[in-house]
C-alpha cells in the first residue's frame, strides 16, 4: 500500500471540539477513499480554527506536514476536498506549488488529483504564483540590504546573516553543499534521499549546524535551493 498523509482543516473555533463533526466527517471521507485507492494513512495533520483564506505558510499544521514530508519521503497527501486545502484559489495554488516542488501529489476523497490539471486557468495561476513568489523574495532581499546600507552609513557595523554557501565556503571549502547535492541525486533505483536522510549523512561526515546537531530538513532544502 502507498503510504500517505491526511490533511484536515476547520475554519473556526466553533467547528472544533469533541461534540463537533467537521474533523470527523473529513477523517471518515479520507479514510474511505484511502481504503478504496489502496493508500495507507500513516499520519494526520490538522489545522484547527484556520481560515481557508489564510496563507499556507502561516498554518502550523501545514508547516508540520511539510517537515514530515521532507523527513520521511511520503509523497501523497489526501484531503476531503479542495476547499479543505484552501478556499481562495490563489492560496490553494500556492500550497499546491509548494508540494509539487517536493514531488508530492494532493488527492481529494472523491479521487481528484489537485496537482495534475489540464485547466489552462489553473496552470496560469500556478505560473503567476511562482512569479510573485520570486518577486516577493527579491523585494525582501532588497529591503534588507537597504536597511543594512542605511545602518552602515551611520557608522554602525552590520553583519547580515550568512548564507549556507558562505558558511560552507568558510568552514568546509565548499564540500558540504557539493556532498548534499550528490546525495540528493536519484539513486539507480530511481528514488531520491529525503532531506532528513541527507542531513543525517552530512552529520556522519562531520557537517553539522552551529549547535553541533544535524541540520534541519528545511536547512538542507535551502542549501539545495529547493526551499526559499
Amino acid at each position: 500500500m502507498t503510504k500517505s498523509i491526511a490533511y484536515l482543516r476547520t475554519s473556526s473555533a466553533a467547528n472544533v471540539g469533541p461534540d463537533k463533526d467537521s474533523d470527523k466527517r473529513q477523517r471518515a471521507a479520507i479514510e474511505a477513499f484511502a481504503k478504496r485507492a489502496g493508500l495507507e494513512i500513516t499520519e494526520e495533520f490538522y489545522d484547527q480554527d484556520v481560515s481557508g483564506a489564510d496563507p499556507i505558510e502561516s498554518r502550523p499544521g501545514f508547516s508540520a506536514l511539510l517537515d514530515r514530508i521532507e523527513s520521511n519521503g511520503v509523497r501523497t497527501v489526501v484531503v476531503e476536498d479542495a476547499s479543505r486545502f484552501a478556499r481562495q484559489l490563489i492560496v490553494q495554488e500556492a500550497g499546491i506549488i509548494a508540494l509539487i516542488e517536493r514531488g508530492v501529489r494532493v488527492l481529494t476523497s472523491s479521487g481528484d488529483d489537485l496537482t495534475e490539471t489540464n485547466d489552462p486557468f489553473k496552470i496560469a495561476m500556478r505560473q503567476i504564483a511562482g512569479v510573485f513568489a520570486q518577486l516577493e523574495k527579491a523585494r525582501l532581499v532588497g529591503k534588507l540590504k537597504a536597511a543594512r546600507d542605511r545602518k552602515r552609513a551611520t557608522g554602525v557595523k552590520v553583519e547580515g546573516r550568512k548564507s549556507y554557501r558562505e558558511i560552507d565556503d568558510e568552514k568546509h571549502g565548499g564540500e558540504m553543499i557539493t556532498m548534499a547535492k550528490r546525495l540528493r541525486r536519484k539513486t539507480p533505483k530511481g528514488g531520491r534521499r529525503s532531506l532528513r536522510a541527507i542531513a543525517d549523512e552530512l552529520a556522519r561526515a562531520g557537517y553539522k549546524s552551529e549547535s553541533g546537531k544535524p541540520y534541519a530538513a528545511t536547512a538542507i532544502g535551502r542549501m539545495l535551493g529547493e526551499i526559499q
